[in-house]
Parts: C-alpha cells; sequence; structure tokens
C-alpha cells in the first residue's frame, strides 16, 4: 500500500512539472460576451457586425498558461450587421454559407504569457469547413478569485478559407474582437 501511495504522489508530481495539471473551468457569461467583426470595402465605411449565438469552454490557469484551453463554436446565421439584406447576404453561399456550414469554430492550441495582463492564444479556426492557424491577442483583467474579463483581437485572411466573393474591393482581411466576461464554475 505505501508503494502504492508514493507511485500516486510520484505521478501526481510529474504531471504537475509537465504542466498537465488541470486548470479551472470556466464559464463564459452570454450577456457579457460580444464576438465581433469589422471588415472594409472600397468606398465604404467599415462594416461591423457581431454573432449573436455561441457556445464555449474555458479552463484557464493564469500562474501556467500552458495548461489554459479556450474553445468557441460561433453560429455563422446569428450573424447581425443590423442590416436584414446584408445579414442574408453575408449568411449566403457567397461568404458564410451558413446553412451548409453552420458553425464557426476557434479551439486553442497554445496559450503564451505576454506580460501580467496580456496572453497570446493561437490555435485553429474552421470556417467554410477550411481549418487554418489562428492568433488572438487577449487582454485580461483579474475580476478577483470569481472570474476574468477578456478582450481578444485577431484577425484573418478572408481567402485562405476560401472565400474570395468581392476581393479586391471587399478587403480580404477580417478583423476579429471578442469581449467576454468568465465566471468560475
Amino acid at each position: 500500500m505505501k508503494a502504492l501511495i508514493r507511485h500516486l504522489c510520484i505521478a501526481a508530481a510529474v504531471l504537475a512539472a509537465t504542466g498537465l495539471a488541470r486548470a479551472a473551468t470556466y464559464r463564459v457569461d452570454p450577456a457579457r460576451t460580444e464576438i465581433a467583426f469589422e471588415i472594409g470595402a472600397k468606398g465604404y465605411p467599415l462594416t461591423h457586425g457581431v454573432f449573436r449565438r455561441f457556445t464555449s469552454s474555458l479552463s484557464i490557469d493564469l500562474d501556467h498558461p500552458q495548461r489554459s484551453a479556450v474553445r468557441f463554436d460561433v453560429a455563422a446565421a446569428s450573424l447581425d450587421t443590423r442590416s436584414p439584406a446584408l445579414d442574408a447576404y453575408v449568411r449566403g453561399p457567397a461568404f458564410l454559407n451558413a446553412e451548409r456550414f453552420p458553425s464557426i469554430r476557434f479551439a486553442s492550441t497554445a496559450v503564451e504569457k505576454l506580460d501580467d495582463n496580456t496572453v497570446r492564444v493561437t490555435g485553429n479556426l474552421t470556417l467554410l469547413g477550411v481549418t487554418r492557424p489562428g492568433t488572438f491577442t487577449v487582454a485580461v483583467e483579474r475580476g478577483g478569485a470569481a472570474g476574468f474579463a477578456f478582450h481578444a483581437e485577431g484577425g484573418v485572411r478572408r481567402s485562405a478559407f476560401g472565400m474570395t466573393a468581392g476581393l479586391p474591393l471587399i478587403a480580404d482581411e477580417v478583423r476579429i474582437l471578442v469581449s467576454t466576461r468568465a465566471e468560475a464554475s
């Protein structure tokens, strides 16, 4: 029995030392979350939009960010630009093709601490059935033991996912902004 306990203690120490220990799980507050984008077009102001429906999972360890994991699954059809005609067009086959590809997904593969209030989250972004790497710089505001506020910013080239409609009049680069509040589960 002593040998078993000793082996379990050694295994726990190895897991902690290798970064495989589990981070705390947090729940994203949908009422305090905005998943937004901006894109330019020649002769027009920036177009802004948000996605209204999503699911997410967050495991956070700011002391050991390599143990952290982030996943967002966004409903493509929940796009809202405040223009019903534009929403229908962007949800359609020329852009999001939301009927065929209902989800836009991001799953982290690495989290790196840049300073006390900033991390870089690298992961896989899946759009139109194509998966490409994506990187977000995330400002973190600690809200005590109960949670955090996050402000993430990144960009993607839509052509990398096969979304080429309107090029070059409509910009290739799409800026993505995510603000959220996460609370301990």
